[in-house]
């Protein structure tokens, strides 16, 4: 379980970010709701590598933390899509910085 964002200190502020966006899946999700709206199974297509369990749990915190959005929509079958809050726009620049750095560095690697 997550510590909340609450009982970390106040000057901790890379730790709280980091309890936010941190992990293997969670900046790679953003960056695919960056491009647009999503549907779950458009997400998993995406990201091979990642089961639909994780997939489900990453979104799920995600969207506790208010950077994504989950919409359902009153139909048989459901449809529910993902799309990035405002409070997740925020984080396109950090985004497309890492985007950047990876290329990067794996160009320096060679």
């Amino acid at each position: 379980m997550r510590p909340r964002l609450d009982d970390l200190a106040d000057d901790c502020t890379v730790e709280a970010a980091m309890e936010v966006i941190g992990g293997k899946w969670k900046l790679v999700i953003l960056r695919h709701l960056l491009d647009g709206t999503k549907r779950f199974g458009e997400l998993d297509r995406a990201l091979p590598g990642i089961t639909p369990r994780m997939l489900t749990r990453q979104l799920r915190e995600l969207e506790a933390d208010r950077l994504v959005l989950r919409t359902v929509y009153p139909q048989v079958p459901p449809k529910v899509e993902y799309s990035v809050t405002e409070i997740g726009q925020s984080l396109r620049t950090l985004v497309d910085q890492l985007e950047q750095w990876g290329h990067f560095y794996r160009r320096s690697l060679t």
